[in-house]
């Protein structure tokens, strides 16, 4: 019986030893095998030199084409307006009556210098009376004819102008002083005087075509050409002002109203990248792009980007022409990292 029993602990030494064996043969044969790194995949696209409009923006207000300041030339009482803001006016149109009072004692004189002058000219023809007399009573005529036309004139107001009233500062038995009654502006066409750095001064010129967007009407754009260079420059700002004008046929745009203009001015070759390309380096404004090599691997690209033209950025430089930039899966990329392409 102990014989049996020595039997059986020896046999389950040796189980136990050989198990141990196998256990650690597997485990050497685990270690000797490579581990498999399972690379990133991205989408490229190759970038090309292309013709890029170049363009810049700048803003302003809109104003009426012609802007008119209608008031009497001396102060009077006002009689009756006739007008008010947002009224439609021609030419030539009536829009204010004045207090009339002294008209009928200045036409009355005028009349009377008139018919003197009349008679004495008359007179001097045959000799009749001196030239000094007629020279008195003719200047004496026409302080009173002049007189008389003025007050006329400024008794009855008219706008010069064919356009909107877009302020009125009186009403009825008021005593102008100081404020025009009404301001009128033709609003067809309008303009937009923009401030523009002295760099473009040579790429403008009187006729151009520009485009104008208006925040006040989003999503629409409207074409104009520039009207007047300034020729002197601002020494102090570097800038010269331009008018731009607008036709406005549909009068969609009103004063006041704030315009971005943008000026084209010829071409430049530069790269192009899809928008997707482009990272934004977080905590700065800086910008990146990764580029994918011939070896397989992705280098960290820092570019200094142009102008956004709907889905691409132009990139005037840290890319070149024919390069492979990523445009899919740079969120765990890294300088130098080993990457797959994949199809998009």
């Amino acid at each position: 019986m102990k014989m049996n029993s020595m039997v059986r602990s020896l046999l389950v030494c040796g189980v136990c030893v050989a198990s141990v064996a196998c256990q650690s043969k597997k485990s050497a044969e685990t270690a000797e095998q490579p581990v498999e790194v399972v690379k990133p995949k991205v989408t490229t696209e190759v970038v090309h030199l292309q013709d890029v409009d170049m363009q810049s923006v700048f803003t302003g207000n809109v104003e009426g084409f012609a802007v008119n300041n209608i008031t009497p030339q001396q102060a009077r009482r006002i009689k009756r307006v006739l007008v008010d803001v947002g009224d439609r006016v021609a030419a030539g149109q009536k829009v204010a009556e004045m207090d009339d009072s002294a008209l009928a004692q200045a036409k009355a004189q005028f009349e009377n210098s008139k018919a003197a002058f009349e008679r004495s000219d008359e007179l001097y023809k045959f000799g009749g009376e001196s030239k000094a007399s007629w020279e008195a009573v003719k200047t004496s005529y026409e302080v009173a004819k002049l007189t008389y036309e003025n007050l006329l004139e400024n008794t009855t107001l008219v706008s010069p102008i064919s356009g909107v009233v877009t302020a009125r500062n009186y009403d009825n038995g008021d005593m102008v002083a100081g404020q025009p009654i009404f301001v009128v502006q033709q609003i067809r066409p309008v303009k937009v005087i923009i401030s523009v750095s002295e760099s473009l001064y040579s790429y403008l010129k009187k006729g151009m075509p520009v485009s104008i967007e208006f925040d006040a009407l989003p999503g629409e754009k409207f074409e104009g050409k520039i009207n007047r260079i300034n020729p002197a420059i601002d020494s102090s700002t570097h800038t010269f002002p331009v008018e731009v004008v607008i036709p406005n046929n549909k009068e969609l745009i009103k004063p006041g109203m704030y315009a971005r203009v943008t000026l084209t001015y010829g071409t430049r070759q530069n790269i192009v990248v899809p928008d997707r390309s482009v990272v934004k380096m977080l905590g700065s404004g800086e910008r990146y792009i990764y580029v994918y090599k011939a070896d397989g691997t992705v280098s960290y690209q820092k570019v200094e980007l142009g102008r956004r033209m709907q889905d691409k950025y132009e990139v005037l430089s840290g890319v070149a022409d024919g390069d492979q930039v990523v445009v899919t899966g740079q969120s765990v990329l890294k300088d130098g990292l080993a990457v797959e392409r994949v199809q998009e």
